[in-house]
């Protein structure tokens, strides 16, 4: 049976004959429908009369929300470039095009890319490759230059509701990552409301994530771009502030989240994320058609990390939450196995030894060891508030300030006891 097959490249001077010689019977394609923008492109998406689609990366309003629906849909995406067009081969990875071909392959190829697209195969070795391997590191400072070469490690921050201390955790682990000399970028991707920035003092009204995630759907976040939307706080931390403002999630969109967290492997070693506390997808229970997920970002986040923290408080109510949250977790993402950090540990909420008895409870309600225990130590944790700076620079003798390090150097592959004294730019 031949492969039902959308076309979507409109204004392009080669459509009209490369649709007479792809829709041919030995090629073993059938174009189904030649749409002429993005709307008409997804209404037929809609109606499973197609398989795959052929689209160019000029086609008008065309980006990483619209490829997203077009795979829900179950329409499998090849893009098509003018030849020698790197940018727009950017452009359309970024979007989550994995199939990216230049407008003077052969029909055959062409064909036969639209079918491995449906068939999930690897790709036959005719695409254009990847140009971001070949940029240069534009507005990148020297002292970041010689960063570890590959790509960098994600590790986010997720936890229950209640106020586990995530963001304590995140800043406290990106901090001291960074003075364990690791290039790394904390990401405030709280959805619920970002506080990053005025944890560590940064007069910051434009959250710097949103503004990355805005690029990554226009097709024009890079290296360069993302490394001008995050604030150096040291020589080796960088930060890229959330939303002060929650009503302003619908503008974090997962799918560009996901491409911003692709550029960051690229900017740091290790990056960071504070995630908001839910993962429930409502929206699908709501809504017959494709609608703003507020909890969309987080999932990404999840999703694309290389490590997931579930920090969860050391107190009865606190645990019991964490053990529905991780259970939740499970449900959505079974595939994410979350590391359990507790935090907050002091006697007297949990009686006998607090260690010894909420391992035991971990390990009997949620199936999960204890990564880390993190001891609490208000005094400090207010004073650094209240002074928008971290732990290493107001109590660099804290418990919590040496729990946080070990960590870090763990998470970061790296010895806690090396490293340099970061300085706050001013």
């Amino acid at each position: 049976m031949a492969l039902q097959v959308f076309t979507a490249v409109t204004g392009a001077a080669w459509e009209s004959e490369l649709v007479g010689a792809l829709d041919r019977e030995d090629h073993g394609v059938t174009v189904v429908r030649r749409c002429v923008d993005v709307g008409d492109l997804l209404a037929a998406a809609t109606t499973g009369t197609g398989q795959a689609v052929l689209l160019s990366a000029e086609l008008r309003r065309l980006d990483g929300a619209a490829v997203a629906r077009l795979t829900a849909a179950g329409v499998a995406v090849v893009g098509l470039v003018e030849p020698g067009d790197t940018r727009a081969t950017e452009r359309l990875r970024q979007w989550g095009v994995g199939r990216v071909l230049s407008a003077d392959a052969d029909p055959e190829t062409i064909a036969r890319a639209l079918r491995e697209a449906v068939t999930g195969e690897r790709p036959a070795g005719h695409e254009v490759g990847d140009p971001r391997a070949a940029l240069p590191v534009l507005g990148l400072p020297a002292e970041e230059q010689d960063r570890p070469a590959g790509r960098g490690r994600v590790v986010a921050v997720w936890g229950p509701t209640g106020a586990p201390g995530r963001t304590t955790v995140a800043v406290g682990l990106a901090d001291e990552a960074a003075r364990l000399d690791v290039a790394t970028l904390l990401v405030d991707a709280d959805v619920y409301g970002g506080v990053v920035a005025q944890v560590l003092g940064l007069l910051d009204e434009s959250p710097g994530v949103v503004a990355a995630a805005r690029q990554a759907s226009a097709g024009t976040l890079d290296l360069a771009a993302l490394t001008r939307l995050a604030w150096a706080v040291t020589p080796r931390l960088r930060v890229l502030t959330g939303l002060a403002r929650a009503d302003r999630w619908p503008e974090l969109r997962p799918q560009g989240v996901e491409v911003v967290l692709e550029e960051a492997r690229r900017l740091a070693a290790l990056t960071v994320v504070d995630c908001g506390f839910a993962v429930e997808e409502d929206e699908e229970l709501s809504f017959d058609t494709a609608a703003p997920r507020r909890n969309g970002a987080t999932l990404a986040v999840l999703a694309a990390a290389d490590e997931v923290l579930c920090v969860s408080g050391a107190d009865p109510v606190a645990l019991q939450r964490t053990v529905r949250a991780l259970g939740e977790l499970r449900d959505v993402l079974p595939d994410v196995e979350p590391a359990v950090v507790v935090n907050q540990v002091r006697r007297g909420p949990v009686p006998g030894d607090p260690q010894r008895e909420i391992t035991a409870a971990l390990e009997r309600f949620a199936g999960r060891e204890v990564r880390a225990f993190l001891p609490a130590d208000r005094r400090s944790t207010d004073a650094a508030l209240a002074g928008g700076r971290t732990l290493a620079e107001v109590a660099p003798g804290s418990p919590l300030r040496t729990g946080l390090r070990a960590l870090a150097a763990e998470l970061a592959g790296v010895p806690a006891s090396t490293g340099r004294r970061g300085r706050r730019r001013a």
